[in-house]
Parts: C-alpha cells; sequence; structure tokens
C-alpha cells in the first residue's frame, strides 16, 4: 500500500511556519508589509493567530485563502522533530528555508494523490505511482537534503503526467472543451458559459462572471479564482481543485464543488 500523508494543514502540530517564513506585501489581501522570516504581528506565543476569527474583517484575507497542503506540521514535527525556531534559533534559517520546499512537494502529492482516484488515468497509472514514490521520498529527506531538492525538476516530471491525466480525462467530455490555458480573463463575462472538459490551466479567471457556468471536467490547475463569481456554477468533475481555489471565490448554496471539497463557510 502507498504510504498515506496527511496533506491537510494542522495548525495546531505547526509553529506557524507560514506566518513567518513567507514574505507579503500590503494590498487588498494583507493589511501589511512582512518580510520573510519575520514573524507575522498577529502570531501569538503560542503560535495561533490572534485574528483567525476576524482576518477577512481585518484586512488579511490572503491568510483565508492560504494552504500549505500540511507542509507546516510535517517540517515542525517531522523535519526538526518538534524543535521550534523560537527555541532553537540556531535551526530558524534552515527551517524557514525548508518549508516553502516542503510545501511545493506536498501540493505535487495532492494532485497525484487525484490523478490517481481518476479512471481515465488507467494508462499512466504506473507513471503516478513512481512519481508519488519518488515526492513521497523526497519528503523524508532531511533539512540539508529538501534544501537541495530541485524542485522545478520535480515539478516538471509530475506535470508531464498530470497534463496526460487531464487529456484522458477531458477527452471523454462531448465536443472537447476550448484550451485557455494561461488565458487573460480577469472580469470575463462567462455567465452561463459551457466550459465543460475546458483546459483552464493557469487561466486568470480574477472576479471573472462564471454565474451559472458549466465546469464540468474543467482543468482548473492553477487558476487564479480570486473573487470570480461561481454562483450556480457546476464543477463537479473538475479536476485539479483545490480548497484555496474556491475559498478565494465567490459562491452559494447553488454552486456545485467537486465533491471531494465541499462548500466554503463564507460561501
Amino acid at each position: 500500500m502507498p504510504e498515506k500523508l496527511d496533506l491537510r494543514a494542522d495548525c495546531a502540530n505547526c509553529f506557524g511556519l507560514c506566518c513567518v517564513a513567507l514574505p507579503f506585501a500590503k494590498s487588498a489581501d494583507f493589511a501589511v508589509d512582512k518580510d520573510a522570516g519575520e514573524p507575522c504581528r498577529n502570531l501569538l506565543a503560542d503560535f495561533r493567530c490572534g485574528i483567525h476569527a476576524n482576518l477577512r474583517e481585518r484586512g488579511f484575507q490572503g491568510c483565508t485563502v492560504y494552504d500549505c497542503f500540511g507542509a507546516g506540521q510535517k517540517v515542525s514535527q517531522g523535519t526538526f522533530g518538534g524543535r521550534d525556531w523560537r527555541r532553537g534559533p540556531d535551526v530558524a534559517r534552515q527551517m524557514f528555508q525548508v518549508f516553502p520546499v516542503m510545501r511545493q512537494l506536498h501540493e505535487l502529492l495532492y494532485y497525484l494523490d487525484e490523478a490517481l482516484t481518476l479512471p481515465p488515468a488507467e494508462p499512466v497509472r504506473d507513471g503516478l505511482h513512481e512519481a508519488r514514490d519518488e515526492v513521497v521520498r523526497l519528503t523524508g529527506g532531511g533539512p540539508a537534503e529538501l534544501a537541495d531538492v530541485d524542485v522545478p525538476a520535480v515539478r516538471e516530471r509530475v506535470n508531464a503526467l498530470l497534463l496526460r491525466v487531464s487529456e484522458l480525462v477531458r477527452a471523454g467530455v462531448p465536443g472537447r472543451g476550448k484550451n485557455r490555458r494561461g488565458a487573460d480573463l480577469i472580469g470575463a463575462r462567462l455567465k452561463g458559459a459551457d466550459l465543460r472538459g475546458a483546459d483552464l490551466r493557469g487561466a486568470y479567471l480574477i472576479a471573472a462572471d462564471l454565474r451559472g457556468a458549466d465546469l464540468r471536467a474543467a482543468d482548473l490547475i492553477g487558476a487564479d479564482l480570486r473573487d470570480a463569481d461561481l454562483r450556480g456554477a457546476d464543477l463537479t468533475g473538475a479536476v485539479f481543485v483545490t480548497r484555496s481555489q474556491l475559498d478565494s471565490a465567490r459562491g452559494d448554496a447553488t454552486t456545485r464543488p467537486p465533491e471531494s471539497l465541499g462548500r466554503p463557510a463564507h460561501w
């Protein structure tokens, strides 16, 4: 049986790494500027967020849509064996360097795990298992090993497989959806659009009007859905959708998200 990793964020077992290691700039998503390696002003001594219940109201919407895919607890409790950056400042720099690497590896595992559940992916199932085994092995490395991981090279190998899976899934859609990969669809009027089986990988759908759109079996990996209006949209069967994408969009009780993700609480 393949090793099962928890790819869901468990903040209680993390040392607030996303609140320290990552930088952010004052914008609509963040109320202040913060440099990488600088603790967020809202981070408490016990590594909890002091405004967690009011992040959106306090101007930190970016925090509500961030997902580490479980990398935080993996680095905190696994890679560094429970030694935190406050009590062990000598490991802080290396911990903050490793966290983004682990996060990217866990994201790849998220997509690989989903791909392995899709019946049309059968022709490349062996390759998916091999790729997953490789990424799992990398996540188990020590701090120095993780810092040396060539993430772009790993992404390239995995992405070739995910592209093939996407083609196999979308090939089963009558009429085959349009290729809008990386398209600039910011603010696009797509109300009621038939986007079944569309390739929307990396598309910019910021503030797009997707009310009532049919996105069944569409590939949404890396698509930017910030403030996209998904009210009444059908995303059942859409592939490579993450919870953070849904969290960043607007939806309601009539939106049909992928069954594995459910509906965000703020919709």
